[in-house]
């Protein structure tokens, strides 16, 4: 059996970030309703849109990318307005917002439809447009998200978040244009988080596209309850379960998380 490669306790990811990326074949800015949202694509093929979780960045799929050019797909990486190299206006942050950003980007390069994968409120963003803008959404890979706030569990602090909070605050430094602005940034983002997103059954059960629910076995922020009743409830939806892992599995175990991705990939190309 091949060695996989391990960070359980996010060490290696406190101490270096995450693995670096590919040179892009492009990469630039796009003005768009207040703010200036950074992409970039590697590779050639069918796209494939990774959206990261809150607070991080598009660096954070330093691991997905290669899996994803293997597997014969372009990837595309947004970081996330405030996020990363992107800026924000002073309005209050929503999904909506942020999945409007993506469709512009998609719009700037020509992409008519795209298959997403996306981490935390990057898989919320994704399934908003799956929600939102069907037509422009192949499939979605939805890990590791809550779609009300009821799918939450209550905050436990970790060593493992703390490193990882840690990694956020100096990326944030090193990236951001307003490189002392991470307190505000991270209290914009958590009151997002306090009331959105918050999706309906009756909401959900419209979704028609093909989405993979996935969560880690020990994830520390989403109640595999919600992950079970988000299967139960999109027309279509499955439910994986990584093991051994808990929301950050993309670092902790890079190869666990890029085989349930790539299985879905595969099984959704046309």
């Amino acid at each position: 059996m091949s060695a996989e490669m391990e960070d359980d306790d996010l060490g290696r990811f406190a101490a270096h970030g995450a693995a670096p990326l590919p040179a892009a074949g492009f990469e630039g800015w796009l003005e768009h309703d207040g703010a200036r949202i950074w992409h970039a694509c590697y590779g050639d093929g069918p796209p494939v849109i990774l959206l990261h979780g809150g607070l991080g960045h598009a660096g954070n799929w330093g691991c997905q990318v290669p899996a994803v050019l293997a597997a014969g797909y372009r990837a595309v990486l947004i970081d996330s307005r405030g996020h990363g190299r992107s800026t924000r206006d002073g309005r209050p942050y929503s999904y909506e917002r942020m999945a409007s950003d993506v469709l512009a980007v998609m719009d700037a390069l020509g992409l008519g439809r795209a298959r997403f994968v996306g981490w935390s409120d990057g898989a919320c963003i994704a399934l908003v447009l799956a929600s939102r803008a069907p037509a422009r959404v192949e499939s979605v890979f939805f890990f590791a998200c809550n779609m009300d706030p009821g799918g939450v569990k209550a905050m436990a602090p970790s060593a493992v978040i703390d490193r990882c909070f840690a990694r956020h605050r100096n990326d944030y430094a090193a990236l951001s244009a307003t490189p002392d602005g991470f307190e505000p940034f991270v209290a914009a983002v958590s009151e997002m988080m306090r009331t959105q997103p918050d999706y309906s059954a009756k909401e959900l059960a419209a979704i028609d596209v093909p989405v993979a629910v996935v969560l880690g076995e020990h994830d520390e922020f989403i109640r595999p309850e919600h992950a079970a009743y988000l299967a139960r409830t999109i027309p279509g939806a499955t439910l994986t379960i990584l093991p051994g892992v808990s929301h950050f599995a993309p670092l902790q175990r890079p190869a666990r998380f890029n085989a349930a991705m790539q299985a879905f990939l595969g099984q959704t190309r046309g």
